[in-house]
């Protein structure tokens, strides 16, 4: 899913992390505090590393991790941009919990894409070795894989209390069934943006995409889960529970043609910001956290799930399989599963927090964010929302052969 030419702004899961281009952009941090247009990495990270360190692995692979282990050390690799750093006096979370732990944490801001990160740790782990960080937060379809082949350790959920917290929705989901092996860090959703000054009218539904009234004007993310998981659901598939590449076949063609017939401008990853705010695109499928800190400058931005559905994505806290600090790493993740610091983190990143009770301290925070539906949608709005399926390695070769096919990446 990555392009062959470099695009200057970042995205989320094919790319760069989206989060850089709304930093860029001049969004409004926690409290309406400014920020800068390049962050330096949070507290604690010195992202110097291209690839995981390797270490000797006494894991044999089997189904038991250690009761414990580990030092008072830990090592995060995130996603860049996707915690509160350390500034305009601040303290970070990474900071807050080294001085409330005494764990002498690194975290790095080095994951920058889930296929080539994927690549980078399959020799390893596949060969029984280990990678040095303690916790990454791949998305859930890479957390399903991780799982499927043995590469992720059951997390020490019985020291970490605040997993109680974890929002009811987010409990054995499908790519994760018994729950045990992941956290979400965040979520969010896919759905329709559109710029109600370049469509003159509200929009809800993926049809509208392909009203002739808007030709030349739509775009369609380079992001195929998200971008076919609309189609999909438009043609009454549900996402989560498909298996084949038959039941994509018919939405792979509505692509194809729109494409053809000059319905779609073009594919993109984060620059759709740009297009949508110029009024270049109409309208385009968005993700619901770039739209929340988008609107604020430009009210005419809107985001909306589509009558038929919306995707939902989450990218997930996890243990690669041998991690040496498993103690360290229970606090952190019971430490970020506290409301009130979860609450710090949602002020700054903007996207659904996974923690219950976020809401309430937030508002302690910034209430008008604490009042934004697409950080809090509703119970209706969720049900409206599905996550993509794992599929099987053969099934989604298809899937990206055909979706590369059409899009030319």
């Amino acid at each position: 899913m990555n392009r062959s030419t470099p695009n200057p702004f970042p995205m989320r899961g094919s790319g760069l992390s989206r989060r850089q281009l709304l930093r860029r952009a001049g969004a409004m941090g926690a409290a309406g505090v400014s920020l800068p247009a390049l962050l330096a990495a949070c507290g604690g990270s010195d992202g110097d590393s291209d690839a995981p360190t390797t270490e000797p692995s006494d894991q044999s692979g089997g189904d038991d991790p250690p009761a414990s282990g580990g030092g008072n050390s830990l090592f995060f690799e995130n996603w860049p941009e996707y915690i509160d750093p350390t500034e305009d006096g601040l303290t970070g979370t990474v900071d807050r919990f080294i001085a409330a732990s005494g764990v002498e944490m690194r975290y790095a801001e080095t994951y920058n894409d889930n296929v080539e990160y994927f690549a980078k740790i399959q020799p390893l782990l596949g060969s029984g070795r280990t990678i040095e960080p303690d916790i990454i937060a791949p998305t859930s379809w890479l957390v399903g894989r991780l799982i499927g082949l043995g590469w992720l350790d059951k997390l020490p959920v019985d020291q970490v209390p605040n997993a109680a917290n974890l929002r009811a929705d987010l409990q054995n989901p499908s790519w994760d069934p018994t729950g045990e092996y992941s956290l979400p860090w965040q979520t969010g959703f896919a759905g329709i943006a559109y710029n109600l000054e370049a469509t003159g009218r509200e929009l809800t539904s993926t049809a509208d995409l392909f009203d002739p009234e808007f030709n030349g004007k739509i775009g369609m993310l380079t992001e195929m889960r998200d971008t076919m998981g609309l189609l999909m659901l438009a043609d009454g598939v549900d996402i989560s529970t498909v298996s084949t590449f038959d039941a994509a076949a018919a939405a792979f063609e509505r692509l194809e043609e729109a494409k053809n017939n000059g319905q779609i401008r073009r594919f993109t990853g984060n620059d759709y910001l740009n297009d949508l705010s110029t009024g270049n695109f109409a309208a385009c499928i968005g993700w619901s956290g770039d739209v929340v800190q988008l609107s604020v400058e430009n009210p005419n931005i809107r985001f909306v799930i589509p009558e038929e559905g919306g995707t939902s994505w989450a990218d997930a806290m996890v243990m690669p399989k041998g991690a040496a600090n498993r103690d360290a790493a229970a606090k952190w993740m019971d430490f970020c599963y506290d409301p009130v610091q979860a609450a710090q983190i949602t002020a700054w990143v903007q996207y659904v927090s996974p923690v219950a009770g976020v809401r309430d301290e937030l508002a302690k925070i910034d209430p008008e964010l604490a009042e934004n539906p697409l950080l809090f949608p509703d119970d209706e709005t969720v049900s409206r929302t599905f996550a993509f399926a794992n599929l099987a390695e053969d099934v989604e070769a298809e899937y990206d052969a055909r979706f590369a096919e059409i899009t030319g990446a």
